[in-house]
């Protein structure tokens, strides 16, 4: 079987003087037959092409399905009179959401065999609701403060649009309000007799507030805000305190903030502070135990050059005055908070240092009724490790949940003692077949940058694995929008340690890992810095004995797609393969046309190549489409979705069109595209590890050339070079 030999057909772009042919422009229409027929063409090619690791796939399906415990709960997690969990049946798709009522502050025990708890309420069984349609996706999902309502939203096509529903708890049965077109943020007034929810405009930008009374039509619901400046979206959220309703408004480097008490429904909203070009901050709101007119909205912000954020207090009462911000937690050059979470009786402030996360509590000072500027960070023995908030509805509480996790270690939900600093272990991700993590080692390297910088990697492998240089490995990467790939467990990932992969994570620059300043060096002009850090971090893992160019695989998606294709072009001698995923692979063409989804909000991040030469010839010299050569590339893999609002699908298929037309050497290129799904891919967890075997099959046949595909795949393939 040949590759489909895609048409081209003139398409002229001019820009800043420069006129460029683009031959396959006419792909970005997902109506249009002749791109749908292009597609499927794809996909048959792609299955014929690996027909030969039918076998492979199954295993490390069977692998994955194995390993995980099907029927299962999640960590229940108090919420007025209630303790609210989810619940997964072998054999379904979809979560099950519950609750039970609450007795005393101790959640629940878990059944050791995942079964339901004793008195459960079910509110909301995914299941039932995909069943019929092959996409299903869960947006919203908010309890009123009474417990009596859930606002929830769903998407059946991929597209992220949700329709937004209000079911009774009582009888299970949802009212006849119902909204299309919205998004995932809802927020409940505290008398449940009002929601507020946005919408989003033909740029996928979420750009509208609106006011909805329970039991009025969806046409008579109010605009309370609506954002004109396209590099903005909005959304909102009530407090943990549940005595504000906020709205949030924010670009890619400012924010502002406006506020309604939750107890006013018709109220109108009021600004926090005015938007300032380059000034980002969000609120959070803290009671006076005591006496409400003490109250402090909590500030995170970074204001007069504080790059790595500072927490600030203002009295709610000075609301609308643009109070001067009083430093409660100081800014430390180093230390980037990232956000706040405020209790009745204590503060927990996430953070970066050194390129990892840490918590730390700040309790309330006894005397002074107030929040205490010196934190206790929460302490734990691994050194390469990730920690973050779990879900903390409950406002006033004196137990804090989290969830840790490492590249070793499953992902853990504690409780944390706020009196006396205790962690209880609630639950360890179960991993069946008999899983030891003193079986794996991780670690972190450093890889130099062509400029001199330090680059971070985290790898992790198998104990026993030594650095001969012999052994395959997976490198992953992203680095955009301040984004961390922090070190996470995964379960999928065990079918590549377990034979003999090393994985690593290259945290490069356009990332957040090493605060604000690392994110700035690879963004708009500094872009560059991203891809080459990449490499170096590649590089790295060869000269340290890690692995081999003809054994390594590069993998990215979305942004990080961008970053794979940015890096065959850039050093294609340095991979065996690359796995790009929704990859963002016509970069220029996508920031050049504002009608496309996101755009706007995009130059920002990227920069205006519109209006600025310089910037256009910038991108023009680093996006993958635009840079196809006549070179032998690593094999490739490019999966994609017709539904994606985020990522065009039109961009692989251009990109992998592209490179089968202009490449040199012997073609090795596959476009998987999935025709009901968005940019997360197919729903239902079953389906997700199918997909995953997929990928990971194709990436074991070519960092190994063990699978039976290596030989199929180059019958098939083989067709491009006649």
């Amino acid at each position: 079987m040949k590759p489909p030999v895609a048409a081209r057909r003139d398409h002229e772009r001019s820009r800043h003087g420069d006129v460029v042919n683009d031959p396959y422009a006419w792909m970005i229409d997902g109506e249009d037959a002749d791109v749908l027929a292009y597609l499927k063409d794809e996909n048959a090619f792609t299955e014929a092409a690996t027909a030969g690791l039918a076998e492979l796939r199954e295993t490390v399906f069977q692998e994955i399905k194995g390993r995980t415990k099907e029927t299962d709960l999640s960590v229940p997690t108090r919420k007025g009179d209630w303790w609210y969990y989810s619940r997964n049946v072998e054999g379904l798709q979809y979560a099950i959401h519950c609750r039970v009522a609450a007795d005393g502050p101790t959640p629940p025990s878990l059944p050791e065999d995942g079964s339901a708890l004793p008195g459960e309420h079910v509110l909301l069984d995914g299941n039932v609701i995909a069943d019929g349609h092959e996409f299903f996706s869960l947006g919203g999902f908010e309890i009123s403060p009474d417990g009596l309502r859930l606002a929830y939203s769903v998407d059946f096509a991929g597209d992220e649009r949700y329709t937004l529903k209000v079911r009774d708890l009582a009888t299970g049965e949802d009212f006849a309000d119902e909204v299309a077109n919205t998004y995932t943020s809802i927020a409940w007034t505290r008398d449940a007799s009002t929601l507020f929810y946005t919408t989003i405009n033909d740029s996928f930008r979420t750009h509208r507030v609106y006011r909805h009374v329970l039991g009025t039509p969806a046409a008579q619901d109010e605009i309370v805000l609506q954002e004109d400046d396209e590099r903005f979206y909005v959304d909102v959220r009530l407090t943990r305190s549940e005595r504000f309703i906020e709205i949030f408004c924010g670009s890619k480097i400012t924010s502002e903030v406006r506020l309604l008490a939750a107890d006013d429904p018709a109220g109108e909203f009021r600004i926090v502070a005015p938007r300032r070009n380059g000034v980002e901050y969000s609120v959070d709101h803290w009671a006076h135990p005591g006496d409400p007119s003490r109250d402090l909205l909590l500030i995170l912000h970074n204001a007069d050059g504080k790059t790595d954020f500072e927490l600030a207090s203002v009295p709610v009462s000075a609301l609308g005055d643009d109070p001067e911000w009083t430093p409660l937690v100081a800014y430390q050059p180093g230390v980037r908070l990232d956000y706040v979470e405020a209790f009745a009786g204590h503060l927990v402030v996430a953070y970066r240092r050194d390129g990892l996360t840490g918590l730390a509590v700040h309790k309330v000072d006894a005397a002074t009724g107030t929040p205490s500027a010196q934190g206790t960070p929460i302490e734990f023995p691994e050194q390469v490790r990730t920690v973050s908030p779990d879900k903390n509805p409950e406002y006033d509480t004196t137990r804090y949940r989290l969830d840790y996790t490492s590249m070793v270690t499953p992902s853990s939900v504690y409780d944390y003692d706020v009196a006396t600093g205790e962690l209880t272990l609630l639950k360890q991700q179960p991993v069946l077949g008999g899983y030891d993590p003193a079986d794996y080692v991780q670690e972190r390297v450093w890889a130099t940058a062509q400029d001199g910088v330090r680059v971070p990697v985290t790898l992790v492998r198998k104990r026993g694995v030594v650095a001969d240089g012999s052994n395959p490995c997976v490198l992953y990467g992203y680095g955009s929008y301040e984004a961390s790939i922090d070190p996470y467990f995964s379960i999928p990932r065990l079918s590549l340690l377990d034979r003999g992969f090393v994985f690593a994570i290259a945290h490069v620059r356009g990332g957040g890992e090493l605060g604000r300043q690392w994110y700035e060096d690879g963004k708009l002009l500094l872009k560059r810095n991203t891809f080459t850090d990449f490499v170096a971090a590649a590089r790295q893992l060869v000269a340290d004995g890690w692995t081999g160019r003809d054994r390594l695989v590069a993998r990215g998606g979305s942004a990080g797609g961008l970053l794979m294709g940015a890096v065959a072009n850039l050093a294609p001698e340095d991979f065996r393969a690359i796995v790009a995923e929704v990859p963002f692979v016509d970069a220029l063409n996508t920031i050049l046309d504002p009608d496309l989804p996101l755009t706007v909000m995009e130059w920002e991040e990227w920069g205006n190549p519109v209006e600025d030469a310089e910037v256009y010839a910038y991108m023009k010299g680093y996006s993958p489409y635009e840079n196809v050569a006549d070179v032998q590339y690593p094999a490739i893999l490019a999966v994609t979705s017709l539904n994606d609002t985020r990522v065009g699908f039109h961009e692989p298929a251009k990109w992998i069109a592209r490179l089968r037309a202009e490449a040199g050497g012997v073609p090795d290129f596959l476009l998987k595209t999935e025709m009901e799904a968005g940019h997360g891919g197919r729903s239902g967890r079953y389906t997700a590890w199918q997909e995953e075997a997929f990928n990971l099959a194709w990436i074991i046949d070519k960092a190994t050339g063990s699978g039976a595909g290596s030989e199929a795949g180059s019958e098939a393939i083989s067709g491009a070079a006649d």
